[in-house]
């Protein structure tokens, strides 16, 4: 199958599950999840272990056409479970595949932007593991690349704690007036590293692993083993290694623990819980890009994100709120509790929502509103109103494998994930420089630091162009 033909197949997985004269003759529940001959995506896995075993499930529904990974053994394995599918070490080459409808991405975190620009310049859906960047300047490409092609292609940003039903519980209660006007936003993760430096050299890369494709579009760092060698984050204790003969024995996800704190691969949790939590927090706020950012942390690091940070942005008003003040913090900070007995310390990944009546805090699966004042009640709102729609799926990637076929529509799609990743990344900027950075949205332009402004963007190996 060429390339021109490919959109034609696309039409016709859209069509067949989701026209009218198809419902006609469809039994109940074809149109979600359930497959039949000729409405699977053909979809190539881009990074095949770690995170990727995650969505085996998801794929198994669909056909794995291709398998992408610089790590031969890992590569293998995945063979074994898609047999069927071509296999690749550089995913600049897998991705002009003829046959492909989609792709799934989860590679280190510096060649996330990358792939889905790559992919949606192609007409290719993509389900992109967070961070969806690593920069503003990727995160903005990201962004604008997949509105200029959203009416052709269906994104997902991997943060699948947002198909939780208390993601949009939170969003009514607050949109319902259950803490007021609301004014100011925190969220916050524990997580923490005593990372100083880049890991020592360690050699050569042994034969199953291409290092220089694993870094890929950053500046060459020395080969460590350590890069691919999961830690117990609280303990730095080693768990798992691909350097184990036995698959079982290899990372699962965690082993981006032992790489997103280096700044040429990551951003430490600003790529990793910071982008579920301050998901958790960004859902109700319909925002739009910030007007300013400031930071404070422990003493800027050159080779390593910092552990302890908070970071605060300033987002405009809109049609229903007024301007509030947006903060992320990490590491063992933490926001101030509006009252002396509700201790959010206790909550290791958590939002907190302050209204002009009262506030929200919050996890993952659970929330408590909680009245100012010593007899204050919850009077003032109708909780009769809060109205959760019922998923029509059965989880965060079935619902854009359906979108693939279907209307295009996810909850997290790359227009909500890019403003929220470029945010994060703007404070992480402010921290970077040590002061208030005022941010022209519209231009992508810091204006009070050409320091602010070069840190927007970063500089890129030969041979790997982020628009490709």
């Amino acid at each position: 199958m060429n390339r021109s033909s490919t959109p034609n197949r696309r039409q016709f997985l859209a069509a067949s599950a989701s026209t009218g004269a198809g419902l006609l003759f469809l039994p109940s529940g074809t149109l979600f999840g359930q497959n039949r001959p000729g409405n699977r995506l053909n979809i190539a896995l881009i990074g095949c272990w770690g995170r990727a075993k995650a969505h085996f499930n998801m794929l198994e529904q669909e056909n794995v056409v291709a398998l992408c990974d610089i790590n031969s053994k890992a590569l293998a394995a995945a063979g074994q479970k898609f047999p069927k599918a071509k296999q690749y070490k550089d995913w600049r080459k897998c991705l002009d595949q003829k046959d492909l409808d989609a792709v799934v991405c989860c590679t280190p975190d510096h060649h996330h932007a990358f792939i889905s620009i790559w992919a949606m310049n192609r007409g290719l859906h993509v389900y992109g593991e967070k961070p969806l960047a690593n920069t503003v300047e990727e995160a903005r490409m990201v962004r604008e690349t997949y509105l200029e092609n959203q009416n052709k292609v269906a994104t997902q940003c991997g943060t699948q704690r947002h198909f939780d039903p208390n993601f949009a519980y939170i969003r009514e209660l607050i949109r319902e007036g259950a803490i007021g006007e609301l004014q100011d936003v925190h969220a916050w993760g524990d997580r923490y590293h005593n990372k100083k430096s880049y890991p020592m050299a360690t050699g050569s890369a042994p034969d199953f692993i291409d290092w220089d494709l694993w870094v890929g579009p950053s500046q060459k760092r020395p080969f460590s083993s350590d890069y691919f060698t999961a830690l117990n984050w609280r303990t730095g204790q080693k768990t798992h290694s691909y350097f184990e003969t036995d698959s079982a024995k290899w990372p699962t996800g965690s082993n981006c623990l032992s790489w997103n704190m280096y700044r040429e691969f990551g951003n430490w949790q600003i790529g990793d819980m910071g982008s579920h939590t301050m998901d958790l927090a960004f859902n109700p706020l319909d925002a739009d890009y910030p007007i300013s950012a400031q930071a404070e942390g422990e003493a800027y690091n050159p080779d390593v994100a910092p552990s302890r940070m908070s970071s605060s942005c300033i987002n405009p008003a809109n049609d229903w709120r007024g301007k509030i003040r947006v903060s992320w913090h990490q590491g063992g900070n933490m926001p101030k509790s509006p009252l002396s007995y509700v201790d959010v310390t206790k909550i290791g990944h958590g939002a907190l929502f302050k209204g002009t009546k009262g506030f929200i805090v919050a996890d993952f699966k659970t929330r408590t509103v909680i009245p100012y004042g010593k007899s204050a009640d919850l009077s003032y709102y109708d909780s009769s109103k809060i109205k959760v729609p019922e998923r029509q799926v059965s989880n965060f990637g079935e619902e854009w494998t359906n979108a693939c076929k279907t209307d295009l529509k996810t909850s997290c799609n790359f227009d909500y994930s890019g403003v929220l990743i470029e945010q994060l990344l703007l404070g992480a900027v402010a921290y970077d420089v040590g002061k208030k950075i005022d941010y022209n949205a519209k231009k992508m332009e810091v204006t009070n630091s050409p320091e602010a402004n070069r840190l927007l963007r970063k500089e890129y190996r030969k041979g790997w162009a982020l628009n490709g």
